[in-house]
């Protein structure tokens, strides 16, 4: 009879290894320590990529992340050249009618006509587009000169008052001396036939009457002259008749500007002529007029300071299209005035071909009035 031996299984090899080690005291602390070595080498393999990641956000661990990468991007205008400045927008400038005609050597200003700015006194060293004026620095203006849209009118003499009517009075003069025509004609001789001759000196002034008249020689031959004078009161005398001088422009407030320039002559200001510049002073003068006509019909006073300011826009065939804001620091009735002023004289002409050019087929205008 044959016996064989079988080796028992290596699970139960190794528990029986285990409690033989777990009964030994030593071998016990031995085997907990390299459980506790395996243990935490395990759990820094299996956290150290989360620990190492710079993004705070707690994700599930992938079994096959993706490799990390990460792009560089340039800003588009880092280097490009920056772009050009704007060109300065064109001011409307109204400018001097006595002032000669000039065409500045540079300027954003345009009028209709063209101007070189001066003023009677320089200021040193000014390099100003504008003259020196005194004025207002809580406003905008574009006038330099002041005056009234009216032709220049005489002044009649005052008529006389009713104390003192009109008289008819005989104009004096002196008698002028009259003499009568010198010569005679005489028979001399005892011939009755015989001719005669008498020698006769010619006197001044000789006229066809029978006598001489004394009176004064070179006397002015007035006879019988009336006219119509007026008594004089020596205690009103009448004024001298003069004519009223006056700029035919529209009457301005100035805005206060302390830097002019060194340029001596008639105030002015830089401008260049263009259509443009002449339609809008035209447009300004008319819209000027009809508000004066307006507030003298109406009697419209608002208090001094006020102002109205309107915003609108005319097209290419000079119709007023829309009124798009008032701002309003006056009367109701004064801005009002200040609306009809512009539309009433709508259309102001068509623009040029140039005008349609730059401006297109309308243009946003903004007028502020001032009541003084």
């Amino acid at each position: 009879m044959s016996q064989t031996i079988v080796s028992p299984p290596l699970s139960v090899t190794m528990r029986r290894i285990a409690a033989e080690l777990w009964d030994d005291p030593d071998s016990r602390g031995v085997l907990i320590g390299l459980l506790a070595v395996f243990l935490v080498h395990l759990l820094l393999y299996l956290w150290a990529p989360y620990l190492l990641r710079s993004d705070p956000s707690m994700t599930v661990l992938r079994p096959h992340a993706s490799t990390r990468q990460f792009n560089i991007e340039i800003a588009p205008d880092t280097f490009r050249p920056p772009p050009p400045k704007p060109k300065p927008q064109m001011k409307f400038v109204e400018t001097n009618p006595n002032a000669p005609d000039n065409v500045p050597d540079k300027t954003n200003n345009f009028a209709a006509q063209n101007q070189q700015v001066a003023q009677e006194k320089p200021t040193p060293n000014g390099k100003s587009d504008h003259p020196a004026l005194e004025g207002q620095k809580d406003i905008k203006s574009a006038q330099i000169v002041t005056g009234q849209l009216s032709k220049p009118i005489e002044q009649t003499p005052i008529p006389p008052s009713a104390e003192a009517p009109p008289q008819q009075s005989t104009v004096m003069t002196s008698r002028p001396e009259q003499n009568p025509l010198p010569g005679i004609e005489k028979r001399i001789g005892d011939d009755a036939e015989a001719p005669g001759t008498n020698v006769a000196k010619f006197t001044e002034h000789p006229k066809n009457i029978p006598e001489k008249i004394d009176g004064t020689k070179n006397a002015p031959l007035i006879e019988g002259a009336t006219a119509m004078q007026p008594a004089i009161d020596p205690h009103h005398p009448r004024p001298r008749p003069q004519i009223v001088k006056q700029q035919q422009v529209r009457p301005a407030i100035f805005e206060d500007n302390k830097f002019g320039t060194e340029n001596i002559g008639p105030i002015a200001v830089d401008a260049r002529w263009s259509n443009y510049g002449v339609y809008l002073q035209k447009m300004i003068e008319t819209v000027q007029r009809q508000w004066d006509h307006l507030l003298e019909d109406s009697r419209i006073y608002p208090p001094n300071g006020s102002t109205v300011v309107v915003k609108f826009v005319i097209n290419s065939e000079g119709k007023i299209t829309r009124v798009i804001s008032v701002d309003n620091k006056a009367t109701e009735p004064a801005a009002r005035a200040c609306v009809n002023a512009i539309t009433d004289r709508s259309p102001y002409g068509a623009w040029t071909d140039d005008m349609k050019a730059m401006l297109g087929e309308e243009q946003e205008m903004t007028f502020a009035f001032y009541y003084q």
